[in-house]
């Protein structure tokens, strides 16, 4: 049965770190769509988890790769792997990251720096290369179109002592997007970024300072309230469908409108 505008019946879509917080969320959206569902993330057992949990939100089909998106042979194998098992994929979703600011640049290291940039960066690199890949070659076999989106961040607009490297990779992935959405745009492939402001996902919950944390963001938020996991879904169903055939090259910032608010 159909299911309207954003009817994802019969697509694949695949997202990285996805075994909890924005990744899974984009996937939650995806599967109460119909569409089969791929969890990349390092750990196999949250990874099944996961996507049992698609399944019962209506996810067909699911499939989970266990891979370190920074080593670029495993995402190699896994896109492989994926496209084995679930015969191709429709929409790719890099998000795999994670953050960690210094206190500030003086004492941001080499190492720390690299390390967060061999993620964030070079991991949605390889991915949506390979992505990319699967789809030209679809498409130079009569079967164009296909949707990639990255996981960008507010600190494309705001600057924070200490987070450069983030921002410089988050940074990175918007100018990427840019080029992709230029050069994938003749097989019928759209280019885009979600920029998500404050989420509270799992791992933030147990965490002692939250609460003050919470009531800071609801103040500075015009919609009043941080945002939650659930609020990834529309626009993730919206990207990965037909909906948004004609949007491609762009930043979806999904704040709440902390980006509009002066202070």
């Amino acid at each position: 049965m159909a299911r309207g505008l954003f009817d994802l019946t019969g697509k694949v879509v695949l997202a990285t770190g996805a075994n909890s917080g924005i990744g899974l969320g984009f996937l939650q959206g995806c599967a109460k769509q119909g569409a089969d569902v791929v969890v990349w993330g390092r750990r196999a057992d949250k990874n099944a988890q996961a996507v049992a949990a698609l399944k019962l939100l209506g996810a067909a089909r699911g499939h989970a790769e266990a891979v370190d998106v920074s080593d670029e042979g495993a995402v190699k194998a896994a896109f492989a792997s994926t496209v084995r098992a679930m015969g191709r994929v429709d929409c790719v979703f890099a998000n795999a990251g994670f953050s960690q600011r210094a206190q500030s640049i003086l004492e941001l290291t080499s190492e720390r720096y690299h390390a967060l940039i061999n993620v964030n960066q070079h991991g949605a690199f390889y991915t949506l290369r390979e992505a990319a890949l699967h789809m030209r070659r679809r498409a130079e076999s009569g079967d164009p179109g296909g949707s990639l989106v990255a996981c960008g961040s507010l600190a494309l607009f705001h600057g924070l002592p200490g987070n450069e490297h983030y921002a410089a990779a988050k940074g990175a992935l918007a100018a990427m997007v840019k080029s992709l959405a230029v050069e994938m745009g003749p097989y019928g492939v759209r280019v885009n970024m979600i920029a998500p402001g404050f989420i509270i996902t799992g791992m933030m919950e147990n965490q002692p300072q939250i609460e003050p944390l919470l009531r800071r963001f609801a103040e500075i938020t015009p919609l009043g309230r941080p945002g939650a996991i659930s609020d990834i879904e529309g626009p993730a169903a919206y990207l990965a469908s037909d909906a948004s055939a004609f949007q491609t090259g762009d930043i979806l910032v999904i704040d709440g409108g902390r980006t509009v608010r002066a202070l």
